[in-house]
């Protein structure tokens, strides 16, 4: 899954690898989270790509209200074209959702999940793949929401976490993006593990909290050892 993600890259390098135009000002986020605001670069209206910002957490079009249902913040590569709530987006309006880094919680022996970062070498910027929809309210009020498609963990992180966000290449960014009228095949065979080089370590446990967003939750840490209970007291066992 991917359930937390960071975009700290200058304007300047979202500008040179989406070939985007006009950018909007972009503060470094080190701890994006469910519902918030990210950015989405998707087919414009007219020709080329646009930068754009939605809802992370998709409402499917059909939903009485935001929040009626659960959570969609990832969509399984496996499942994405047949589940009602993602398969008109998968087939008609997919996405590129930027990022440098996101974070797994890697299950340990005892106590707590251990955090860790998974970045691409040097911090790259990159993407995921993503796929959006448009929501409107009884009212007339307008939502564009997004989830990241997940698939397999690739080799290297499999021991942090059994599933990762799907990664796409920049050879592939057009492939992806086509809409309606592509070949959904194509699109289909671009959800897989990443077989490039990923770089993964631990942090603090800081990143648990969306409070904290600052370049400190990226240091290296040693693994956390779990909380040791006060003498009489008893260890609940999960």
């Amino acid at each position: 899954m991917c359930g937390r993600y960071s975009l700290t890259t200058p304007l300047e390098g979202v500008q040179q690898l989406f070939g985007i135009d006009a950018l909007p000002n972009l503060a470094a986020r080190y701890n994006i989270a469910p519902t918030q605001p990210v950015v989405v670069i998707r087919e414009g209206a007219s020709d080329g790509r646009e930068l754009t910002h939605m809802r992370w957490g998709l409402v499917p079009s059909w939903a009485k209200e935001v929040g009626s249902g659960p959570l969609l913040i990832n969509a399984r590569a496996d499942t994405i074209a047949e589940k009602p709530s993602f398969r008109n987006a998968f087939r008609r309006r997919r996405c590129l959702i930027p990022a440098d880094g996101f974070y797994e919680w890697q299950a340990q022996p005892s106590g707590p999940k251990q955090p860790m970062r998974i970045a691409l070498p040097g911090d790259a910027l990159f993407a995921f793949a993503g796929i959006w929809e448009g929501w409107q309210s009884a009212e007339g009020s307008e939502l564009e929401s997004c989830a990241i498609v997940t698939t397999d963990a690739s080799p290297a992180i499999q021991s942090i976490h059994g599933r990762m966000p799907v990664i796409v290449k920049p050879e592939d960014y057009a492939g992806w993006l086509g809409g309606e009228g592509q070949d959904i095949g194509a699109a289909a065979g671009l959800m897989r593990p990443y077989d490039g080089e990923l770089v993964a370590y631990p942090i603090s446990r800081e990143v648990n909290s969306v409070r904290n967003d600052g370049p400190e939750l990226w240091r290296e840490t040693e693994p956390e050892a779990p909380p040791v209970p006060a003498k009489g007291a008893q260890l609940d066992l999960l």
